[in-house]
């Protein structure tokens, strides 16, 4: 068979197998183009999917009319000129071909003007034959609009989906882009319907807002680290937020996004004991370096690329969302019900609310003192919950009362006043109220009356932030406050806190902080075990054997020290300590079991990290285990040493707060 040389048409048709997949893939290559010509309005317009037309308008720097022959000829680009531009891309296209492949399996319409230009040019091109360069009328910018799809590659047409479908993957990859973009206004529009409009100029957490729903933003975690070259920031959802799937992961490097398999690796690693087997998290993850230190040329379509220095990356996204997770409040609490009219139940707009009345109390009580020393009254006039009522025009039946508003609003009134007397007023300066004689103490018995205590005194407010019972790491509890404990169906530990009830899942904490103890110990050096005083035979399969044996050295670094003893049986001569009895024939066939799950030679971290969970699951008290109250007790003051008690390690709460607003909400108080 002779060797002969391709044509140009066939050449740009193979080009575009590699580039353009389906319209999502145009839509995709044509608004890199745009964003690298400097534009900051995007629209595109689509038909049938794109497949009957694709269209890109934009109001970037445009094309000269001399150089629109050569924007569609194949490999032609004003990004790169030499080698050394290859390994410093810092824009989102370089190949050059996008516009050639593209022109080669539709039909192409470029129209582009100038700034300086007082009328644009256009070329049109039919399946890769271009016609000449006319003048037209055009706004500055570039126009192009891509009409039929594979009109003339019928197989690869044949493989397009359903309308929806494709429309689907359009949505998806300008979506990718806009993200990474929130300084530029996109628009998409299918037929005469607008599916997306996204200003310009919004923050980061607003643009995902509008791309990935409200509810999820408000779930989301800041994250920013720099170390080094390299700057990361961006969103990652709180633990209580998990999806069946990891489609609501990204990852940006320089404004681009990308697929990167160790990134994906980090976040999960980031989240191991916090989210159940088969959860995954939401991210978004905005990465920046100097474009020396990443090859981006590794993919047609730009969506892999390789880290100089990956180990690195990977550390750093791995220790900054670690890090994140270790400063936050990872208590669980009881999610807010469709009943709520104020959606105050939501921590994230009880925030809200609580500095919306801090700032009108602030206001209010300044004015309140300017009428006092002039020896005049002073109008409070509406609060925010009040004008949050009108502003909704419910019926008056239907306004929740400032009771339901009672955490966050006394807390904001609170810390409002102590700007004003100092400190917030204590039990004696409230109880004496209008007997003092002064217009501050009847002040202070209007806005500074807090919940009453246990013992019937007052209470200085918490923030709200504060979980009720001490945080992991070791905050005191208040001497004012002693909580107690019941224990109910001998598995679930009920607390009274400031803020509510806190419900423990008594296996899932004791086996959160045996964990955190036995990392601790580890990381310091083998386990302290404890000779059995006759060793014990365990009878094993021969796969189990094998794997026991040949894991023996890693074995002993969590406790557990075997020998062979003939056949499929192994010996074992130590347990780990864990301070409560546990059967070493159980703890080895929860270890093998464990070993044959991985089913890989698995990373020495990883395995020892693995072991540890099956040792304080196996060792930690069972659901259906009666604890006395000394127990309870012993146990919730453990809590308070370890620094992730809020999850056990497999991913589930070991807690839960129902606050005190939910409650009277089910009582139907508010």
């Amino acid at each position: 068979m002779p060797i002969r040389r391709l044509s140009p048409t066939l050449v740009n048709k193979i080009a575009a197998g590699e580039v353009v997949e389906r319209p999502a893939s145009v839509v995709k290559e044509l608004v890199e183009n745009s964003l690298d010509a400097g534009a900051t309005r995007i629209d595109v317009s689509l038909e049938r999917g794109g497949m009957d037309l694709v269209r890109v308008a934009d109001n970037g720097c445009g094309i000269p009319a001399e150089e629109l022959e050569l924007a569609i000829a194949p490999h032609a680009t004003s990004k790169i000129a030499t080698e050394e531009d290859l390994f410093c891309i810092r824009t989102l296209g370089f190949r050059g071909e996008a516009l050639a492949s593209i022109a080669a399996v539709s039909q192409l319409t470029l129209r582009s003007r100038v700034p300086e230009a007082d009328h644009g040019a256009m070329i049109e091109v039919h399946g890769g034959q271009a016609g000449p360069v006319v003048p037209c009328a055009c706004p500055v910018g570039t126009i192009v609009e891509v009409r039929n799809l594979f009109f003339n590659t019928p197989v690869r047409r044949k493989f397009l989906r359903s309308v929806q479908t494709e429309l689907g993957h359009v949505t998806e990859a300008l979506l990718r882009i806009a993200l990474a973009m929130p300084q530029v206004h996109f628009t998409l529009r299918h037929g005469e319907r607008v599916l997306l409009e996204l200003p310009a100029g919004e923050d980061q957490l607003e643009r995902i807002a509008r791309c990935c729903g409200r509810d999820l933003a408000e779930a989301l975690l800041y994250v920013e680290n720099r170390e080094g070259l390299m700057e990361l920031t961006g969103y990652v959802s709180h633990p209580n937020y998990s999806r069946p799937n990891n489609r609501m992961q990204y990852f940006f490097l320089n404004g681009r996004y990308i697929r990167d398999r160790s990134l994906q690796h980090a976040l999960a690693e980031a989240y191991r004991g916090l989210l159940t087997v088969g959860r995954f998290p939401a991210g978004f993850l905005f990465l920046r370096m100097p474009a020396e230190l990443v090859d981006v040329n590794v993919h047609p379509t730009k969506l892999e690329v390789r880290f100089q220095d990956s180990g690195r990356v990977y550390s750093q996204v791995l220790s900054a969302l670690r890090a994140k997770f270790l400063s936050t409040d990872m208590t669980a609490r009881m999610q807010p019900t469709a009943a709520d009219p104020t959606g105050l139940l939501d921590p994230h707009k009880a925030a809200q609310h609580r500095a919306q009345v801090v700032a009108w109390a602030k206001g209010k009580i300044a004015q309140w003192v300017a009428g006092a020393w002039a020896g005049a009254g002073a109008d409070f006039g509406p609060a925010p919950w009040e004008l949050d009522d009108v502003a909704s025009n419910r019926p008056a039946a239907e306004q929740p009362s400032l009771a339901s508003h009672n955490q966050g609003s006394r807390v904001g009134l609170s810390e409002a006043m102590s700007e004003f007397v100092g400190s917030t007023p204590s039990s004696s300066s409230v109880g004496g109220g209008e007997a003092q004689g002064g217009r501050s103490a009847g002040l202070a018995l209007r806005v500074g009356s807090e919940a009453p205590g246990p013992s019937g005194g007052r209470q200085p407010p918490r923030a709200a932030s504060e979980p009720g019972l001490p945080e992991a790491g070791g905050k005191a509890v208040s001497p004012a406050y002693r909580p107690t404990a019941v224990q109910m169906h001998n598995r679930y530990l009920v607390v009274e806190t400031e803020e509510g009830l806190l419900i423990f899942d008594q296996h899932a904490l004791h086996e959160s902080i045996l964990y955190e103890e036995l990392r601790e110990r580890a990381s310091r050096g083998p386990l302290a075990t404890q000779r059995l005083l006759t060793p014990e035979p365990v009878d094993l399969t021969p796969t189990e054997a094998a794997l026991v044996l040949e894991h023996r050295l890693l074995l002993q670094q969590v406790g557990l020290l075997i020998e062979p003893f003939g056949g499929n049986t192994v010996l074992v001569l130590s347990c780990p300590n864990l301070g409560r009895q546990v059967r070493p024939a159980e703890l080895v066939h929860a270890v093998v079991e464990r070993l044959a799950q991985t089913g890989r030679a698995p990373n020495q971290e990883e395995l020892v990290d693995e072991l540890l969970h099956t040792l304080a699951c196996r060792a930690a008290v069972k659901a259906g285990d009666p604890l006395t109250a000394e127990e309870i007790e012993a146990l919730l003051a453990r809590r308070q040493l370890a620094v992730q008690s809020h999850h056990c390690p497999h991913g589930r709460p070991t807690a839960i707060l129902l606050t005190r607003q939910e409650l009277d909400r089910q009582f139907r108080r508010a």
